[in-house]
């Protein structure tokens, strides 16, 4: 399978922090032909001078009719929007993945355009919905690394249309990328747990950092607790804005049972009562553990 991959004509749409990373993986692994497009015409002559794409486009049309496999990197409002414009340029047999953050809306906007281009263009093009939960604080072509995806976690939408061959394909290519695991869930399921996983933590990040009463300087007080709880909160506000309120139902659930956890603590706090903090302590310590 890795000849087979390597001989693939790739397509990424949008060469930002994640986009970039992606045409690092794909040229570190040896496919032979990457095509970058980007509105940003800066953006790509950097991806072209790196060596990690073949040759940029700002024109859509070129490179989707030619790409075997088509990674979309866009944020989350502007997804259904590109297909629209698109909708007659997919190669036929195409693979497409995405790596939006929530699934159930993105899911909702792109199905009934995909039925639209098997319908009126008569090619079977097979849309894989994916999530690499990987990233960086930061936007940028400059800022892109693919050692991110060294052992993170990679999570595929389970949808009874996609091609057995091409889940395995997209599987396999991510473990070369560096992916330790690849999990498959359902829209529904995706965006509940990655409301806890991904969007409480940065909402409690951004919350933590925001609460600070700034009555001292605070830089000069802070150690690893503090700068691991809040690295996260150098946040993309743009993308972050969007993604919150995509799964808005899902998050406010998540906040709600972390408000009920923070309220055991305060309410042992008024009380004097050590066992809760102790039993607290005990509980959060086993669960930590179990995940290093």
């Amino acid at each position: 399978m890795i000849e087979k991959i390597k001989d693939l004509t790739v397509a990424i749409v949008g060469l930002g922090v994640i986009g970039a990373a992606f045409a690092e993986s794909f040229s570190e692994i040896g496919i032979k032909t990457i095509y970058g497009i980007d509105i940003d015409e800066e953006t790509l002559k950097k991806a072209e001078e790196k060596n990690i794409i073949n040759k940029g486009f700002i024109e859509t049309k070129e490179p989707l009719e030619k790409s075997d496999f088509v990674v979309i990197t866009l944020y989350p409002n502007l997804m259904k929007s590109f297909f629209v414009n698109n909708i007659d340029n997919f190669k036929e047999n195409a693979i497409i993945t995405d790596v939006v953050g929530i699934k159930e809306k993105i899911i909702g906007d792109i199905n009934p355009i995909m039925e639209k281009i098997r319908i009126q263009s008569g090619k079977n093009i097979d849309f894989i919905f994916g999530h690499p939960m990987a990233g960086r604080e930061k936007r940028g072509i400059d800022f892109a690394d693919n050692r991110v995806f060294q052992n993170a976690n990679y999570i595929i939408i389970k949808d009874e249309k996609n091609k057995k061959e091409n889940l395995e394909l997209l599987s396999e290519i991510v473990r070369l990328m560096g992916f330790k695991k690849v999990s498959f869930l359902t829209a529904q399921e995706h965006d509940e747990i990655i409301a806890f996983t991904s969007q409480l933590t940065h909402a409690i990040a951004v919350s933590l950092v925001n609460s600070d009463n700034q009555k001292y300087d605070t830089n000069r007080f802070i150690g690893d607790s503090f700068r691991d709880l809040t690295r996260i909160a150098k946040i993309n506000e743009d993308l972050w804005s969007e993604l919150f309120l995509g799964n808005k139902e899902n998050l406010l659930k998540m906040i709600q049972q972390f408000e009920n956890e923070l309220d055991i603590i305060k309410n042992a706090l008024k009380n004097d009562d050590i066992g809760t903090l102790k039993e607290q302590f005990i509980i959060s310590t086993r669960r930590r553990e179990k995940i290093d």
